[in-house]
């Protein structure tokens, strides 16, 4: 019989666009895989990847105790149903409620810690509810990978996670550098700056917005443009009217979204990420493995992918005038020396986050640890 390994995440877009080199891969090894996620445009592509798929409905906006118990009860089904030989939990809420019906179950599960979220950005309540949580559904894992060594150092510190679970730090998702290949460089009459992201205060577009707004009463030759999800689920989401009031200012271009962003990154100058935290973001990668110069904020995460005036700029988190005063700091470059910038972004890419890295690590993991059970 197949081993049976199943994802669990809050999106099917998650899956997809972060881990189907790892599925794949362990398709190709012969491993079934099943995955776990609310249904979306991307739970058919997983289901064309060779996926057993299975949607799930979990509620993304916050902490509801009547939703989220419903879908702990559900995982609890489902994992009673398929018995996975080995789960793996990605974002928030799976590794929080999927680690808890698993432990009950006895099914042996690896957690991803792929950031902390809005509760560690704004201390309230939820903050103490969700370190709570942590505790008390970390102590039954296998196995827990960290995105980034400040998250492994707060899980420690806070005790949210007992001193005998494995853990380990390991670079995001990878990137895959052969799709996402140096492009060009851009021979714009304006240059211009993207922020890819989903419309999050959180990630900082207020605090883009507002630098852009600054810029543009210096520079008549500056474009700037947001690409991303609109109408979230999230806490923080930007409104659908906030936006266009930024349009009709004639502050910002909305491109929408997208499933393919390479086209968008190869006409930027410049990729941008004020986000306030974060694990390891992917769009960085991705327009540094495009070889193109970033800036992004000074924060968890984000500085593990720039090398300030190497790759890119950092600058300090909700401070708008500082991230303007970066954004100036590229326009003031040549062309040649944002281009230099960016064939250092992709040297970084190419040595430390590489998907064939990654993968092949977590693969390890994944392998020694079925075969030591």
């Amino acid at each position: 019989m197949s081993v049976v390994v199943t994802f669990v995440a809050n999106t099917s877009w998650y899956l997809y666009n972060f881990r189907l080199g790892l599925i794949r891969l362990l398709q190709e090894q012969g491993y079934e895989v099943f995955t776990l996620a609310p249904e979306d445009k991307f739970s058919k592509k997983l289901k064309q990847a060779r996926c057993h798929h299975i949607g799930l409905k979990m509620d993304n906006k916050g902490l509801n105790p009547i939703n989220d118990l419903m879908m702990k009860r559900r995982l609890s089904e489902i994992y009673r149903e398929i018995n996975p030989d080995l789960i793996l939990h990605y974002t928030i809420k799976p590794v929080l409620f999927g680690s808890m019906a698993a432990a009950k179950l006895g099914i042996p599960f690896i957690n991803n810690i792929t950031g902390l979220g809005t509760a560690f950005i704004k201390r309230n309540w939820v903050t103490w509810l969700v370190k709570r949580l942590y505790r008390l559904s970390q102590k039954n894992a296998d196995h827990v990978f960290f995105q980034n060594a400040d998250d492994k150092e707060f899980f420690s510190k806070n005790r949210l996670i007992p001193e005998n679970v494995p853990q380990e730090v390991i670079s995001g998702t990878g990137i895959d550098t052969n799709h996402f290949q140096l492009s060009s460089y851009p021979d714009n009459n304006q240059i211009i700056f993207l922020l890819i992201a989903r419309m999050l205060w959180d990630k900082g577009v207020g605090e883009f917005v507002e630098a852009a707004r600054q810029v543009k009463s210096e520079f008549s030759d500056v474009r700037f443009q947001l690409l991303g999800f609109l109408d979230v689920s999230n806490r923080t989401t930007i409104s659908r009217d906030q936006m266009q009031i930024w349009i009709k200012q004639g502050i910002i271009e909305y491109l929408g979204e997208t499933d393919d962003v390479r086209p968008y990154i190869a006409d930027a100058d410049c990729v941008v990420l004020p986000s306030y935290r974060e694990g390891l973001p992917r769009t960085l990668l991705e327009a540094a493995a495009m070889g193109r110069p970033i800036i992004a904020t000074d924060v968890t995460g984000c500085r593990e992918v720039v090398q300030n005036g190497v790759n890119g700029y950092l600058c300090k988190a909700r401070d708008a005038n500082d991230l303007a005063e970066k954004m100036k700091d590229i326009i003031m470059l040549s062309t040649g020396e944002r281009k230099e910038m960016g064939l250092k972004g992709r040297e970084k890419v190419e040595r430390y986050f590489d998907e064939k890295i990654i993968v092949e690590k977590i693969i390890n993991r994944i392998e020694s640890f079925l075969n030591a059970a």
